[in-house]
């Protein structure tokens, strides 16, 4: 990892599961960063969207429309389409991992009309306990291609504005359907 960004990744816990899961192979020519979001659901309800390669549009703001082509599995592929505002109109992406159990999910672009060149990410949920209830960290790193005439720190910044949006999204969603659900506090005893 070359950054780590949202205050940084702190804690044993934080740093393990980095080392489980976020680990890229980062050429000279890439940057790479991981980024953390602390969302006041349980994992489960979290995972239920995260999970849904087929339909990124029901947390990623930027996602206008997306096509998946065959069942949810390791190497299916979607046709995403990007909302305007963006240096991008479509991405074409591979299902790397999916890990139910592990709440794990691997993507890699692999074509479309965009700059994100060699772009691949993790997705990971962890459950913590949040003001009492149930909570879910998320940790999302990615390593991409640095492009001609920018710079490592503008090519992460740029990356890291979008998933810091996506993450926001995916929060506020989440935590709208945990309220709806009315968890009861855990008992801290």
């Amino acid at each position: 990892m070359n950054r780590n960004s949202n205050g940084g990744i702190s804690g044993g816990a934080e740093s393990e599961h980095i080392r489980r899961h976020h680990i890229h192979d980062v050429a000279d020519h890439q940057c790479s960063s991981v980024l953390k979001k602390h969302i006041r659901a349980p994992v489960h309800l979290v995972w239920s969207l995260v999970r849904r390669f087929d339909q990124p549009q029901k947390y990623k703001p930027f996602v206008s429309r997306c096509v998946a082509q065959g069942n949810l599995e390791i190497g299916s592929l979607r046709e995403v389409d990007v909302k305007s505002g963006l240096p991008a109109t479509t991405s074409t992406e591979r299902l790397e991992l999916l890990d139910d159990e592990e709440h794990v999910l691997r993507v890699r672009i692999i074509g479309g009309d965009h700059r994100l060149k060699n772009y691949s990410s993790i997705i990971s949920l962890h459950s913590e306990i949040i003001d009492g209830r149930m909570g879910t960290l998320v940790l999302e790193s990615f390593v991409v291609d640095v492009p001609e005439g920018n710079t490592k720190d503008e090519t992460c910044y740029f990356v890291e504005a979008l998933i810091k949006c996506n993450l926001k999204s995916l929060a506020d969603i989440s935590e709208r359907h945990a309220l709806l659900d009315r968890t009861e506090p855990i008992d801290r005893t």
